[in-house]
């Protein structure tokens, strides 16, 4: 049978205890967009009244990189989630999906391995402006 084991200060609607250390991998590849995915869980982390100081921030080359930070992160046993935030784009070469895929993929294995949970901002956009550096939403069909 199934069962999740829950941390003692924890309720069914958190992921983590409000007492527990959060680590949060950013990737460097555009890293003026996922500073502003940072900026909002930093705004949101406050909206909760949840202190700054119990989370660590990381940074990796990379999304590609991610899933290895969070891995050796989980490992050590000092954090009860894990944030990862980056940004996979269409470069022009089909490669985008492959990437965006692996990560993913890895992201989940290292939560099922290590029982940390990790959230996963690690954004895939459709349509990204190279030269303004801008997401656009999708054209309704």
């Amino acid at each position: 049978m199934n069962q999740i084991s829950q941390h003692p200060h924890t309720t069914s609607h958190d992921i983590a205890p409000r007492d527990g250390r959060i680590a949060y991998i950013q990737s460097c590849w555009h890293k003026e967009i996922v500073d502003q995915c940072r900026a909002a869980f930093v705004v949101e982390l406050r909206r909760l009244g949840r202190p700054e100081h119990l989370t660590d921030f990381f940074e990796v080359p990379g999304a590609f990189e991610i899933p290895l930070q969070a891995k050796l992160l989980a490992r050590t046993n000092r954090y009860v989630a894990i944030v990862a935030a980056g940004s996979v784009v269409d470069g022009g070469v089909y490669r985008h999906e492959f990437v965006s895929d692996a990560v993913i993929s890895a992201l989940m294995r290292v939560q099922s391995e290590t029982d940390v949970p990790i959230i996963s901002a690690v954004l895939t956009p459709q349509r990204f402006c190279y030269q303004r550096r801008e997401f656009h939403p999708k054209p309704s069909d």
